[in-house]
């Protein structure tokens, strides 16, 4: 029996866990791209996932645990070893404390704590994903991420449960610890709220919702923009001197403006194509592959970085590809 084998059946022996072979990772990605995972192992049960994730970790395979694939380009080959999937959803308010599980989709939570006339969340509707991925990636918009209200983190280090403050975190610009130490698996997060008026915050994520869903149509497929936007203040002032006065908003220079200047918008490798009207958006028009995918955003990075002389950053993540991708 060779290891897969016996690591499926290992993964297959534990209670609450779904087990696959061969499972397409393009069903889990947002792009709708992917080649097949050698085992997919899913549970809505944190018990179960750990033990799962120890099963994988001893194995030798390589393990990746993956949320609602929102920021994920998946190889065409697919991914040699063991994809953990955890799809606990669990959400309740104590006054105005929210305990979420890293499962839970971030939409769900957003309504949740606007129905229950709870501030903080509301700028963040029409973010897919998982609660966990977002505090992860510490999503944001319109000004505000999820660092602001993160009080407390419950995560599994590979060996036990731990927890964490806001601190602990070390929020950065859609950065957080967890990052950079992708062995730490996120569980659960603790979020303090403002308690207030219900209407007013369902208008707000109403609007920002509808003006959303015109550039991300919810059928699209695609990870939202897909590089980070720069930091003013990080900027060569060689590059900010050049910027217009209205480019830059709250400290932040959209990626979308050097993208403009370099001709981003409409370019199209095979059915991977760049929006004409959002330069720092590229979706899959049909059967797009991963390879052409990628050819874009290597495309797009040497024309920034030729012109302007300043790397641009991906937000998503890869998976199944060689470590210099």
């Amino acid at each position: 029996m060779n290891r897969v084998e016996e690591t499926f059946d290992r993964l297959f022996s534990l209670p609450h866990v779904t087990v696959l072979r061969d499972v397409p990772l393009a069903l889990h990605t947002r792009f709708g791209i992917g080649g097949p995972a050698d085992i997919f192992a899913e549970t809505s049960d944190p018990e179960s996932f750990m033990l799962a994730k120890k099963i994988a970790g001893a194995s030798g395979l390589e393990t990746v645990v993956i949320g609602g694939g929102t920021n994920l380009i998946v190889s065409d080959d697919g991914f040699r070893g063991v994809v953990l999937k955890l799809v606990n959803r669990e959400v309740r308010a104590t006054g105005a404390s929210v305990y979420v599980e890293s499962g839970l989709p971030l939409q769900a939570l957003v309504d949740f704590t606007v129905d229950r006339g709870l501030k903080g969340l509301e700028t963040m509707t029409g973010i897919p994903g998982f609660a966990g991925a977002a505090v992860y990636g510490n999503a944001g918009a319109y000004g505000h991420s999820i660092m602001e209200r993160i009080s407390r983190v419950r995560f599994f280090d590979g060996e036990a449960v731990r927890e964490t403050d806001n601190a602990g975190c070390e929020f950065r610009y859609r950065e957080s610890i967890f990052k950079r130490r992708k062995d730490w698996i996120i569980l659960s997060a603790e979020l303090a709220m403002e308690c207030a008026d219900a209407g007013p915050l369902r208008e707000i994520a109403d609007n920002i919702l509808a003006t959303r869903n015109k550039k991300y149509p919810p059928t699209m497929k695609c990870a939202g923009s897909i590089f980070k936007n720069y930091l003013l203040a990080e900027l060569p002032a060689a590059v900010a001197a050049q910027l217009p006065p209205k480019v830059t908003i709250e400290g932040k220079v959209p990626s979308a403006w050097f993208l403009e200047q370099v001709g981003a918008k409409g370019l199209r490798v095979g059915a991977i194509q760049v929006a004409d009207y959002h330069a720092n958006l590229i979706y899959n028009d049909g059967n797009g592959t991963a390879r052409d995918l990628v050819a874009v955003i290597q495309e797009l990075k040497r024309r920034v970085t030729g012109r302007w002389g300043i790397p641009l950053e991906e937000e998503v993540q890869y998976v199944g590809f060689p470590s210099s991708c």
